[in-house]
């Protein structure tokens, strides 16, 4: 173990540990909200060249607004943030799924691209402020020496969305195009009548709550060296996932030429591949270390992009597709586990979800970013040495930290 790395013991937690039921409910809940939260995402993403066509516009200003999204996500996990550790988790959870919900669906009924904008930016605010409140609800619940396997699942809600957007792609655009699509979108507000009647509060926010505004301002201020590494942290990591996600379809339907079903069947291989890495490195990370297992990970997604972007045959590049998000999303299922054990109790609602939401914000634009590049060379080379530098400098990012793996909540 090395110095930096601490391990701490289950015993002497101050509040009681969850039920079965209990944890398996705000684990579902939190599962639940962050796939219907990356489906609305990513349905941008699978159908980002129509709605370009659509609108009149080009691929780049559509990609611009995944950035626009993405930066609002900061504003949602502050506000949220603050709520959740002021009030509970609860509640404003409840509020956001409702509230992104009906953002979604008016996204698809958008008369104008400006109009389409700013309906992605106040998505933007909803889906930043899911992820801090449902994880952090999530891992206090969770037995600790499952912290890590459970994080994984819960992490790929993400990839689960992303499956379901390019399932929906398959079966929904070809038939009625892209806004149907978004009218789906409207599910998550279902989800908010199963928390209120099946999830209970957190008993470490009980056991650790600030009393006032003002106590819980200087909580979160004495942190801020936290704070900034877990910005870092989550900068890399956001420019690892959405520098090999986001732009992946298009590169499949215009630069290799596969039709939209075709492109939706690949982002099904590789979702599957997503979710089976992040269950695969958070068991690990419950053995060998967080830091260990992320670094792993990002090093072995370097050796994938050769396939990933270069692949003579489809076969091949199918392989490295699915290969290529394992190691992506594997490094990324021990997040939840990782920043939260990170996190003091009575800051871990805002904490987190703030510095996550601040990475994206820093690393939104990968998309947009990635095609101007291939403007001047092709698009495997963009993503192909955009890829090779965040793998890098994430695997040191990480391994520069500590952690606290299987530390106890609640004390």
């Amino acid at each position: 173990m090395s110095p930096s790395e601490t391990t701490v013991s289950p015993a002497g937690q101050a509040s009681a540990p969850a039920g079965a039921g209990d944890y398996v409910s705000a684990l579902a809940a939190s599962f639940l909200g962050w796939t219907l939260d990356a489906f609305d995402f990513f349905l941008v993403v699978v159908a980002l060249p129509s709605i370009a066509h659509d609108f009149g516009v080009d691929n780049a200003a559509v990609a611009l607004s995944l950035a626009v999204t993405l930066g609002f996500r900061p504003v949602g996990a502050f506000l949220f943030g603050l709520l959740a550790d002021r009030y509970g988790r609860r509640i404003p959870l409840m509020i956001d799924l409702v509230f992104y919900s009906v953002v979604e669906v008016l996204s698809g009924l958008a008369p104008s691209f400006t109009v389409f904008l700013v309906l992605r930016g106040l998505f933007g605010i909803g889906m930043g402020a899911e992820w801090g409140v449902g994880a952090s609800l999530a891992m206090e619940k969770v037995p600790p020496r499952w912290r890590g396997v459970l994080s994984g699942l819960l992490q790929e809600g993400y990839a689960v969305g992303y499956l379901l957007a390019a399932v929906c792609s398959f079966f929904v655009f070809p038939r009625w195009g892209w806004r149907p699509m978004f009218f789906i979108g409207g599910l998550p507000a279902l989800l908010a009548l199963f928390v209120r009647f099946r999830v209970k509060e957190s008993a470490v926010w009980e056991s650790t709550r600030h009393g006032t505004w003002r106590d819980l301002g200087r909580g979160i201020a004495s942190q801020w060296k936290l704070f900034l590494y877990l910005t870092l942290l989550m900068t890399m990591m956001n420019f690892v996932s959405h520098g090999t996600q986001d732009m992946y379809p298009t590169f499949l339907r215009e630069h290799r030429g596969f039709s939209s079903q075709g492109k939706d069947a690949i982002v099904v291989v590789y979702s599957v591949g997503a979710l089976l890495g992040g269950i695969f490195f958070g068991l690990v990370s419950d053995h060998v270390g967080r830091r260990r297992a992320m670094v792993a990970a990002l090093l072995l997604a370097n050796l994938m992009i050769p396939l990933w972007a270069y692949a003579p045959t489809t076969p091949l590049l199918v392989a490295g597709a699915f290969l290529m998000q394992f190691m992506v999303q594997g490094a990324w299922g021990v997040v939840p586990a990782h920043i939260s054990e990170l996190s003091p109790d009575a800051v871990r609602g805002f904490l987190p979800g703030f510095a996550y939401q601040c990475g994206v914000l820093i690393a939104g634009s990968v998309g947009y970013i990635e095609t101007v590049f291939a403007r001047h060379t092709t698009f495997a080379n963009a993503m192909a040495l955009t890829a090779l530098t965040v793998f890098t400098l994430g695997a040191a990012v990480v391994a520069a930290g500590r952690e606290r793996r299987g530390a106890t909540f609640g004390r």
